[in-house]
């Protein structure tokens, strides 16, 4: 369901879901009820399965330190719907949120009013089409009917949670707000203009906003809450060979657990060049981000927050982003020879051209926008996105009503900044190879996203 170079405009909607907790402090002028509703599902493995997002572990686990949640957020009225989907998941690919968006046609959801975020935990189930050739040894046939079989449990999982999220919808109040956190630390090492590893970088690009939208009922009971972090969810490592949500998962248990009634959804926001700091001391250090979280979110429901009047109206368009110039042939049979992730892949490159495919000389990525009436634009962008795209995308527009969410609709490759490309490494072009991409994102790629995001987006939330 690829709608590239074409976009595609929702109407505005309206949702329903959960309980009540404490009543709202006054937000001043009080918000029109909305229509919105929240519902969640568990979305654990039900069998031993290979986790992804490191590619050292060998062996399928079954072995579970926290449970994986699916989490819907549903807005509208009628037959006019949008459906905000957040999971413990490295990321979905596009044949599964598309098809999942198709099938909730019947409710009156249509592509630009659908969107799935992942948390992207490192501690997750692989999924097909994810990540196809990250793992040091090779995914064996079982390994990979077992991928398959809890991916397609997946997709069921993901539309029915979206269901009982549309059946849920009621009178609410929507407000949100803009708070912070700290532990989000950018990770590129960088010398004489070159990436030269993994470690802590104080003064590179980071973007600590923490966002927030609050769903009341009419008594102003909390009932749902949604955040966004720019930070990957790799506080545990490649030797932790358990099913777990990484800090998303116990910022949210957290969260819930103080509001009883409530449910939390969290969104990940343009961290693909940052990790936790600290990390790899494991569930402690887990506990200690999520606790940032989980605090932030608890001042700011103390504040006064500003209120979300409009149901959202939304945008979705699929663009080609140009890649550099991929390998010859001499260079993928060199390539081959190797027993390893790059092997794979060009093992897998050499079957398709040996059946008369070409090499991709393009990549589709989607750029989605949902406009609250002028209280806030929230966008939502495919991929691992560096933050240069959320820094650059609030320089040129208005911050102070802006929310960029990445890892959202098809997690594909990592994005690369302008800046990025010339220097090279793991987020330019060695994670390439994992996601089965021949080569790098060309230069002129965020200058064609931060475009798209302009186009979509009404004029009225550029900065003045």
């Amino acid at each position: 369901m690829k709608l590239k170079a074409s976009s595609i405009l929702l109407c505005c909607l309206g949702l329903a879901t959960a309980c009540a907790t404490a009543p709202a402090k006054p937000t001043g002028n009080v918000p029109p009820a909305l229509n919105v509703g929240v519902a969640e599902i568990d979305i654990t493995p039900d069998e031993p399965i290979r986790l992804t997002g490191y590619g050292n572990r060998v062996e399928p686990t079954s072995e579970v330190r926290q449970r994986l949640w699916a989490r819907a957020m549903a807005f509208g009225d009628g037959r006019r719907a949008a459906v905000l989907i957040t999971a413990d998941l490295i990321g979905v690919p596009a044949s599964l949120s598309d098809g999942i968006a198709k099938r909730l046609s019947d409710a009156g959801i249509e592509p630009a009013a659908f969107a799935i975020s992942a948390t992207h935990t490192h501690t997750g189930p692989s999924l097909t089409g994810v990540l196809p050739h990250i793992f040091n040894s090779p995914v064996t046939p079982p390994q990979q009917a077992a991928i398959d079989r809890y991916t397609t449990r997946l997709a069921a999982l993901l539309e029915k949670v979206a269901r009982s999220a549309l059946a849920d919808r009621r009178p609410s109040q929507l407000a949100w707000t803009q708070g912070r956190a700290g532990f989000a630390a950018n990770r590129r090492v960088v010398k004489d203009g070159k990436w030269t590893g993994f470690g802590i970088t104080p003064d590179g690009a980071v973007d600590h906003d923490l966002p927030m939208l609050t769903v009341r009922g009419t008594d102003g009971g909390l009932r749902a809450v949604l955040v966004s972090y720019a930070c990957h969810a790799t506080t545990l490592e490649g030797r932790d060979n358990f099913i777990h949500g990484d800090w998303p998962g116990v910022a949210r248990e957290r969260i819930q657990k103080r509001h009883p009634g409530a449910i939390a959804l969290i969104a990940i926001g343009t961290g693909a060049d940052a990790n936790p700091n600290p990390r790899g001391g494991g569930l402690p250090d887990v506990e200690r981000n999520a606790e940032t979280v989980a605090a932030e979110v608890d001042r700011l429901l103390a504040t006064s927050m500003r209120p979300i009047r409009s149901l959202p109206e939304g945008r979705l368009r699929y663009i080609d982003l140009p890649l550099a110039a991929s390998p010859d042939r001499a260079d993928w049979e060199a390539r081959a020879k190797r027993d390893n992730p790059s092997g794979f892949q060009a093992r897998d490159i050499l079957r398709r051209l040996d059946k008369g495919e070409r090499v991709p000389s393009t990549a589709a990525y989607p750029v989605q926008t949902w406009t609250f009436g002028s209280d806030l634009a929230m966008v939502f962008l495919g991929g691992e996105v560096v933050a240069d795209y959320g820094l650059r995308l609030k320089r040129e527009l208005d911050a102070s009503r802006l929310w960029v969410n990445a890892y959202s609709n098809d997690v594909a490759f990592y994005v690369a900044s302008r800046r990025l490309i010339p220097e090279g490494g793991y987020e330019v072009s060695g994670s390439m190879v994992y996601y089965g991409q021949p080569s790098s994102l060309a230069e002129g790629t965020e200058d064609l996203i931060v475009r798209t995001v302009h186009d979509l987006l009404p004029s009225t939330f550029r900065r003045r």
